[in-house]
């Protein structure tokens, strides 16, 4: 069976979590707790050498980790990836935007404000990272303003990555109630079949 390594409160882990219940992929959830340096031990380190969750081990003892390119490998072949050319590029195009200008202000700043206890010389720049996690919510609003979903006007993993920590922005202090087309499209997501929130296992 899939192992997927994981931490629940991590939006990160939830991207591959939520992929597969909607596929209906069997997997095994093994917790570790990254405040507490989990993923840090030796042995995870000689697997997964960015010492980081999400991480799997694949039923055939292959192992992969980095979380967008960990659904990008379970959607394919599936409705949730575009065999089209050009629709894999613009999804591609999202999931580096979500990695590169979402995900380290959206979520780093939840991350900040969850656990004060953590050192983390990040806190000095805090008022910055909301405003550029800011400026990625506004990029998202406009793409929506005009559409339902992120690519080809269908669900995709797109919509999963950037999903995951946007659900979740509110804990991280980012008010969405001025981002209507980002609101509708949270509730697009979660009326999906198979939805699970990021607290389920």
């Amino acid at each position: 069976m899939i192992r997927l390594y994981d931490y629940l409160p991590s939006g990160n882990g939830y991207k591959v979590r939520l992929l597969l219940t909607q596929l209906g992929i069997a997997f095994e959830r093994v917790e570790l707790n990254i405040i507490n340096g989990e993923t840090r031990t030796p042995e995870f380190l000689a697997k997964y050498p960015n010492g980081r969750i999400p991480a799997v081990e694949l039923d055939d003892g292959r192992l992969l980790f980095e979380s967008n390119a960990i659904i990008m490998y379970f959607a394919e072949g599936t409705p949730f990836l575009s065999a089209d050319r050009f629709q894999r590029a613009e999804t591609l195009q999202w999931l580096f935007f979500e990695q590169y200008s979402h995900e380290p202000y959206i979520a780093s700043v939840r991350f900040l404000v969850m656990y004060p206890q953590v050192r983390d010389d990040r806190r000095q720049i805090l008022d910055m990272m909301r405003r550029r996690g800011y400026d990625a919510l506004a990029v998202m609003e406009r793409h929506l303003k005009s559409r339902e979903w992120f690519v080809a006007e269908r669900y995709s993993v797109a919509d999963i990555a950037l999903y995951a920590y946007t659900n979740v922005a509110g804990e991280g202090g980012f008010d969405l109630s001025s981002y209507p087309a980002i609101r509708a499209w949270l509730d697009r997501v979660q009326s999906q079949p198979r939805h699970i929130p990021i607290t389920q296992g």
